[in-house]
């Protein structure tokens, strides 16, 4: 998944859950090399020891979060976002008063990085970080800056400097084509923010679009807010499962891959149960974005946020959803038969398929349709041994390795964080990932990437490095052992390190489209393409994946509650009805899945997204990489056509040209 740019506009593109270049007056690589830090270690071993602390730097200064000297305490994001407010005031005087040209999409670049540098920081630090003063100060800078991006998107002046450039013919064929498509996007950001409107409604549609602002992170926090339930109403030797608190059980997530039936039956009802503050927030936000696509002129949120999609519109989606409904739903019944069977072989007594089942079940059958013998291919891989592989297939695909480099006191938020360098063999230093991998009290239960920083061309001819952070929830270690993996943990690991190897091997000119920042269909590919990867046993000798059937399921309620409105019905009735029609499992009385939904905050609109992105991701999988995995020729061919532009090229190209 991804989670960056949720601010639109003059602020990143789309897409936590995506997005050098060898073309005529592009980046060539030896400009950007860097030399290799002789601090740097295996990665391996970096994720299979405990963590130490900061016993380096015991009494050393403080460093700020990321580096960023402010950040060294809560206060200093107000400090960080006044800096960025200033900075930004001057570019905006500054595009007003540049006559049109190249220099004007520059400047609007700077400007977005300005304020994507503050904002895309915060809106990590708000959900993950362990204090409750660093992820208030950083609510209070996502949400000033929010504001501010909103206000911009309806200056009026602003807009026409930049409507001065792509209205002249002769200066916009003088563009190179990165440049003029950038141009276009922060265009295309004006007119879906309604700069054509009156000033009244302007000012409606700003007001629209921070109350949407505090909306989603209102229904993010509750989505991930766990539950709890009297000790008594639980069967004593499932306590164990959980997290207690006095005559509590805690239930923060579906533990969906619990052997035990009764645990999965327990998370599965508890934590899925109805919140009324949590419904009322999403049907809020719903009515909300309904409010702002009919005031700009749209007829449902969903025309809205599907423009410069690869689908372009709620009609091809729901068109793709039901024809892909239709020919997976004989395999979707021969797939829960199997199910039930290997239900009813383990558990005679409780037979029934119940939605909690599949995840844990599908493994099972895995493990036993491939006859895994432990010895030989364990179904557990400790996480410093899926990092070293991972390390091996971009070296071998890319020529780029993966190095543990130790943190300065107060760089990261957690000791157990480790930071690590990507370093192309010949271009040197591609940037840093941070790894936030473990469980720890308070973190969400979602599986992230965040853009922390963009890559772009500075104006002094240097390259900004990209940063990003990728969160996980692997269990943490034992006395005995180190973090060990299920199949499906590794397939997450890969999934979120395909989103942060598009944000490391890019170099686009423009940090508006680097990595991750392309549309959100086409976002995913990258990261679908790195579970192939995961499942094929050349790769990390595992077993074939089990087709997630929900997924269909997902999209298509997705798109109905962003639909026409008022909805027909409430949230809860919707999902019942769109789960009998596209899962094929009954609905459980008393939950509301919809309210731990977390991706119809980012992904609005957009859920769709995974299944387009896995067609093409089977697509490139089937003609490239299924031969030989580890091919050089093609993994260099996949950087150049596809991981290299981000969103500064359509993606229908980049597709075409794989």
């Amino acid at each position: 998944m991804l989670c960056t740019g949720r601010l639109g506009g003059l602020a990143a593109r789309a897409s936590a859950l995506l997005p050098g270049r060898a073309r005529p007056g592009g980046l060539g690589a030896g400009l950007w090399a860097r030399e290799v830090s002789t601090s740097w270690s295996p990665v391996g071993a970096a994720f299979n020891v405990k963590p130490q602390g900061f016993r380096l730097d015991l009494f050393g200064e403080r460093q700020g979060l990321f580096g960023v000297p402010e950040l060294s305490a809560p206060e200093g994001f107000r400090i960080a976002q006044e800096n960025a407010l200033r900075k930004s005031d001057l570019l905006v005087a500054r595009a007003c008063s540049t006559p049109p040209g190249p220099q004007t999409v520059l400047i609007f670049d700077e400007l977005s990085d300005a304020l994507c540098r503050v904002a895309d920081l915060a809106d990590f630090v708000k959900l993950a970080h362990p204090e409750p003063a660093f992820r208030e100060a950083a609510e209070e800078a996502c949400r000033s800056i929010g504001t501010v991006v909103e206000k911009l998107n309806t200056n009026v002046e602003l807009y026409q400097s930049l409507q001065k450039l792509l209205a002249d013919k002769k200066l916009v064929d003088s563009l190179d084509p990165e440049t003029r498509r950038v141009a276009e996007l922060f265009m295309f950001d004006f007119e879906i923010s309604g700069i054509h409107l009156d000033k009244e409604k302007r000012k409606r549609a700003v007001d629209l679009n921070v109350k949407i602002l505090d909306l989603s992170s209102r229904f993010l926090m509750g989505a991930n807010f766990p539950n709890k339930i009297e000790k008594h109403l639980l069967p004593e030797h499932i306590h164990q499962n959980f997290v207690l608190a006095g005559e509590h059980v805690i239930v923060d997530g579906l533990h969906a891959e619990a052997p035990d039936d009764l645990v999965r039956e327990a998370a599965y009802k508890i934590f899925l149960y109805p919140n009324a503050g949590q419904l009322r927030c999403l049907e809020e936000l719903l009515s909300n974005r309904d409010l702002l696509a009919k005031l700009v002129g749209y007829s449902t949120y969903s025309h809205r946020a599907l423009q410069g999609t690869i689908a372009k519109n709620p009609e091809t989606v729901m068109e793709f959803l039901e024809k892909l409904s239709d020919k997976l739903s004989e395999r979707t019944l021969k797939d829960f038969e199997m199910i039930r069977g290997m239900k009813m072989k383990l558990n005679p007594q409780n037979s029934e398929l119940m939605p909690w089942d599949p995840p844990y079940y599908s493994g099972v059958i895995r493990a036993e349709r491939y006859n895994i013998e432990p010895s030989l291919y364990c179904p557990f891989f400790s996480l410093g041994a899926c990092m070293e592989g991972l390390s091996i297939l971009f070296n071998e695909l890319f020529g780029v390795s993966l190095y543990a480099e130790q943190t300065a006191k107060g760089e990261v938020w957690c000791d157990d964080v480790r930071k690590l360098a990507v370093v192309h063999e010949s271009e040197g230093l591609l940037g840093y990932i941070y790894c936030d991998f473990l469980q720890r009290a308070d973190k969400p239960h979602q599986d992230c990437h965040f853009t922390i920083r963009g890559g772009r061309l500075k104006e002094d001819g240097d390259y900004q490095l990209p940063v990003v952070v990728l969160m996980l929830n692997l269990p943490p270690s034992s006395r005995n052992s180190p973090t060990l993996l299920t199949p499906g943990m590794m397939e997450n690991l890969f999934h979120e390190m395909g989103h942060a190897m598009h944000s490391m091997l890019g170099r686009t000119r423009y940090q508006h489209v680097t990595g991750t920042r392309c549309p959100t269909d086409f976002a995913e590919v990258p990261s679908i393409l790195m579970e192939y990867f995961a499942n094929d046993y050349r790769v990390v000798n595992q077993f074939a994946r089990h087709y997630k059937t929900g997924q269909v399921f997902y999209a298509a309620l997705d798109q109905i509650y962003h639909g026409k409105h008022p909805l027909r019905r409430s949230t809860t009735d919707i999902l019942k009805e769109t789960q009998e029609k596209f899962y094929g499992l009954p609905y459980v009385p008393n939950t509301a899945w919809q309210l731990r939904f977390s991706h119809l905050v980012g992904y609005g609109a957009k859920y769709y997204s995974y299944l387009m992105s896995r067609a093409v991701a089977s697509m490139v999988w089937k003609e490239c990489f299924l031969h030989d995995p580890f091919n050089r020729a093609t993994g260099e061919r996949y950087r150049r056509e596809m991981l290299a532009h981000g969103g500064g090229r359509e993606p229908m190209l980049m597709v075409q040209g794989k």
